[in-house]
């Protein structure tokens, strides 16, 4: 095609076009994504990655300069998931996906009541198995559905957009899967639905899952040890509460705002009276983002912020949990934790306007995070946790579904008051549906 002999309309729709087709990826939000197929649909993702580390395994003992300087090498299969769709009928549709993590799990826990209430852990592997995803959709009307079971809680940029394609890095940005839990699903109810057309287009999600469990909040993760499921039964006690908007009027431009409340986070405790006479644990969870892709460049940002009250004297009890529970009980958990960042990188393909050179993106990403940002009562922080960090690095599409990755990574820690961490990762990842009918 002549590119000179086109009007503004066949320009506009080309853009719409491609923002449908980027932003399609494995999106089960999109109504029009289960259009796609007629009865089912397999698929899923999957990352390989090697890093070549100048820095220790642990920043925080041992060492009072940080993080000891130590050469050491990884290589590690991060996830690998199975996903898939099946159609009843055009309204009632089943979701599933079963992630493997790091290798696979044989891990169990158990309370011993006859044992004065202790934990006994049995444990065979590595990694994590788990059920990402298992739920039922009632396709309704494009602005109202519903989907009950186990589900994504859609609050961040990661837990929304998870596919290794959907960011650059070697591995998800660290911020977000530091202080909250890393492609976090729970067991619930959600509503969801799409209004408004062209310019004023908007997607929501509305939810109401098992909240956040207080024994897992600590110093280093503050609300990532959280997430329940180590039993067989999550505690509903205190639900989550989830709401979340994007925007997506612009071709090739996303706005998302998100947000999780739970009222009493110890009331989801594996032992009710842990935390009887201290009164309730609030936690809110504010996230912020935005995303541009167009032929020539591709960028993201992101702020995640949150506030847990009463973190002073859920730190007096999480410290004292038992030997033999499966939670670190380091402290103090602070009262704010936050994570911010963003990334650009340059589509060299679109700007040499030649279909048969390689997709190939460089781009740069910085993020700053810190789970101890505020820390009340009689503890203070500590300027270990205090991370800021610079990535470059190089990412090449040999077919759309494949990305091969290649990043340098510098984190200071505490504003350069301790060892800085430098890293150089390689690494490949897919995405995609492999049939469908």
């Amino acid at each position: 095609m002549d590119c000179y002999n086109f009007s503004k309309s066949t320009l506009l729709a080309a853009l719409m076009a491609f923002a449908t087709q980027v932003n399609a990826q494995q999106n089960k939000d999109s109504i029009a994504e289960y259009m796609s197929f007629d009865k089912y649909r397999i698929g899923g993702y999957g990352e390989m990655v090697a890093s070549f580390k100048d820095y220790g395994s642990n920043r925080f003992y041992g060492n009072s300069e940080g993080n000891p300087k130590h050469n050491r090498n990884t290589i590690n299969i991060p996830r690998f998931v199975i996903a898939g769709d099946y159609k009843f009928n055009s309204k009632w549709i089943l979701g599933a996906e079963i992630e493997f993590e790091s290798g696979g799990v044989g891990t169990a826990y158990e309370l011993e009541n006859t044992e004065n209430g202790e934990y006994e852990t049995e444990v065979e592997k590595g990694g994590e198995v788990a059920i990402e995803q298992f739920h039922i959709t009632r396709l309704i009307t494009p602005a109202f559905n519903v989907r009950a079971g186990h589900i994504i809680v859609p609050v961040g940029q990661n837990n929304a957009h998870h596919e290794p394609l959907n960011f650059f890095g070697t591995v998800r940005p660290e911020g977000e899967t530091t202080i909250i839990p890393n492609t976090w699903h729970e067991t619930g109810i959600e509503f969801f639905g799409q209004f408004g057309k062209g310019y004023a287009s908007f997607t929501y999600q509305a939810m109401i899952v098992a909240g956040l469990n207080a024994n897992g909040f600590e110093r280093n993760t503050w609300a990532a040890g959280g997430k329940q499921g180590i039993f067989e039964e999550d505690n509903f006690t205190s639900p989550g509460y989830v709401a979340r908007l994007d925007y997506k009027g612009v071709p090739g431009l996303r706005v998302g705002l998100s947000f999780y409340y739970c009222r009493n986070i110890g009331s989801n405790a594996d032992k009710y009276q842990t935390y009887d006479g201290l009164g309730t644990f609030p936690i809110r969870i504010y996230n912020a983002e935005v995303q541009y892709k167009n032929r020539w460049v591709e960028a993201r940002g992101n702020y995640l912020c949150g506030h847990l009250t009463n973190s002073d004297l859920l730190s007096s009890k999480n410290t004292k949990l038992s030997n033999k529970s499966p939670y670190s009980r380091v402290t103090p958990i602070a009262h704010k934790a936050v994570a911010y960042g963003g990334e650009a990188g340059l589509r060299i393909k679109g700007l040499v306007d030649n279909p048969s050179f390689p997709d190939i993106v460089p781009f740069g990403r910085y993020e700053y995070y810190n789970s101890q940002e505020d820390v009340i009562g009689n503890y203070s922080a500590d300027k270990r946790l205090k991370t800021g960090m610079w990535v470059a690095g190089l990412n090449w599409k040999p077919i759309p579904n494949v990305v091969v990755k290649a990043d340098y990574t510098h984190r200071t820690i505490g504003s350069g008051s301790y060892n800085s961490e430098n890293e150089f990762a390689i690494g490949m990842a897919w995405a995609g549906w492999f049939f469908r009918k």
